[in-house]
């Protein structure tokens, strides 16, 4: 089953010894059961985000969720829940890796929509690089928002 949803995203980074930076997005994408394994929700980033051109997909599943992006800018980042995984981050001057400490995760996904939190830590080079907050609500197209 596919469904066309509109996707609120609300990303807060936080770095060292400077303001918090937070952003946000409403878009459409499109929202895939993956039978029993979860939910596949997918949208393309804009200007906004200056990633323009990349299609940004999550994987839901129990327990875990891969984000990975695809265009000028390819990645993918592994979330679980107090587990650290390593990754590349390939951009048009060059790779970096990156690790991604997920503190917090929650994730209520079903068929007509709902909402994911992500709270991480991204270090490069071994090193803090910064705090992320992802607020992320799915809804089906034509319906409001929940409170």
């Amino acid at each position: 089953m596919e469904n066309n949803v509109i996707i609120s995203i609300k990303g807060v980074q936080s770095y060292p010894d400077t303001q918090s930076e937070t952003i946000e997005l409403v878009t459409e994408g499109r929202l895939e059961a993956d039978g029993d394994a979860g939910y596949t929700l997918s949208y393309q980033e804009s200007e906004l985000t200056g990633l323009e051109g990349t299609l940004t997909t999550f994987q839901i599943e129990q327990g875990r969720i891969t984000l990975m992006r695809v265009g000028e800018y390819n990645s993918q980042m592994v979330f679980e829940e107090g587990r650290r995984h390593l990754s590349m981050y390939n951009t048009p001057y060059g790779a970096l890796s990156i690790g991604v400490n997920t503190q917090k995760m929650r994730s209520a996904i079903a068929a007509a929509g709902g909402e994911i939190e992500i709270s991480y830590a991204l270090e490069i080079d071994h090193a803090v690089a910064g705090e992320n907050l992802f607020q992320i609500k799915v809804r089906e197209k034509g319906r409001g928002l929940k409170q």
